[in-house]
């Protein structure tokens, strides 16, 4: 279990790292109802508002809330395995970096419908080399987390 408590509680990047060990189908006909398979997905998200990282994150490892976003479709289905945060990161250096680790893009749109730059903000990493893609893409985004963010 992770201890939402323990978040920062300032603005931010965030990673949501969740493993699937079959098929989930997610309900967002906006995307055409994607199917994502078995595998490890990160969803990077942000958090500017009040409560920064803690409070966003606390709300999407809630297990009873009203879908909002996509992610939410996601973690209603999965459970996160673990959370990165990024005081003063942003989501797309953090999607950008894990893409260029050699992650793809399962569902282009998912999660980055506020954003013109990013082909979606949830990534699923390659088989056999997901923790090395992980902290290779989430090392470089945070030396070079103070990108443009989403454009």
């Amino acid at each position: 279990m992770i201890a939402a408590d323990a978040l920062p509680g300032e603005a931010g990047a965030y990673a949501l790292i969740f493993r699937l060990a079959a098929p989930v189908t997610l309900p967002i006909a906006t995307l055409n109802n994607p199917t994502l398979g078995a595998g490890t997905y990160v969803y990077a998200g942000s958090a500017f508002g009040p409560g920064g990282i803690r409070a966003r994150v606390s709300r999407h490892l809630r297990a009873k809330k009203k879908a909002h976003w996509h992610i939410d479709h996601l973690s209603a289905r999965a459970i996160c395995i673990d959370v990165q945060t990024y005081p003063g990161g942003r989501e797309c250096a953090l999607v950008e970096n894990m893409l260029a680790a050699g992650a793809d893009v399962p569902v282009p749109g998912f999660g980055s419908s506020d954003c013109r730059g990013c082909q979606a903000h949830l990534v699923r990493l390659a088989a056999g080399n997901q923790n090395g893609n992980i902290a290779d893409g989430i090392e470089r985004a945070t030396k070079q987390g103070k990108s443009d963010g989403c454009r």
